[in-house]
């Protein structure tokens, strides 16, 4: 049987409960990607602040994946949409599969010898689970149901600094749907 106390107890902490989840959702919808930095593949800064009002596409990414020649279609997309304000940056990540498990010279290798990327790439970084860098538990928030499955997952993020889209590792790069919504975020170029 409850008694009274635990009665009131109970009925308050329901009827607060949404308000508190409201002032907190308040809160995190005013940050943006903005907020977040990385550590460059060379040990440079990374502070997507830089790009601030650039729409930037964020990959994780991986030297040993059956996706690993989309770094490929990235570079097309750099290539074609950079001189516009578009940002492309690679953050290779182990998570998926062990797929990334060389150092900082052998990710370069690939990226940069095999497919010729010319975008930024970061350090290695966890983008999964509570040790996940800051920008994509941010991300997670943001849009839980397009959280990271596998290597090759896309963010793009727009002029405002706030998630536009996700797609999967199975989108290729330069599938329309991401060429229409980076046109979009550019302004219809």
């Amino acid at each position: 049987m409850i008694d009274r106390r635990k009665l009131i107890v109970l009925t308050i902490g329901t009827m607060c409960t949404p308000c508190f989840a409201l002032a907190q959702g308040a809160g995190v919808s005013h940050m943006t990607a903005y907020a977040f930095g990385f550590k460059g593949l060379d040990g440079s800064d990374i502070a997507l602040s830089s790009f601030t009002r650039r729409p930037i596409l964020v990959v994780n990414t991986a030297s040993l994946c059956g996706y690993t020649p989309q770094y490929a279609g990235l570079q097309a997309l750099w290539t074609r949409y950079r001189d516009k304000g578009l940002v492309v940056i690679g953050v290779p990540s182990n998570d998926f599969g062990g797929q990334e498990p060389g150092s900082a010279g052998d990710i370069g290798k690939t990226a940069h010898d095999e497919y010729k990327v010319s975008f930024p790439l970061t350090e290695k970084a966890t983008v999964k689970g509570a040790g996940a860098h800051p920008f994509y538990r941010w991300a997670a928030l943001e849009r839980p149901l397009d959280a990271p499955r596998w290597n090759f997952h896309k963010y793009l993020i727009g002029r405002d600094g706030r998630l536009k889209a996700g797609f999967t590792s199975a989108v290729e790069p330069t599938d329309p749907r991401i060429i229409i919504a980076i046109e979009t975020e550019l302004g219809g170029t």
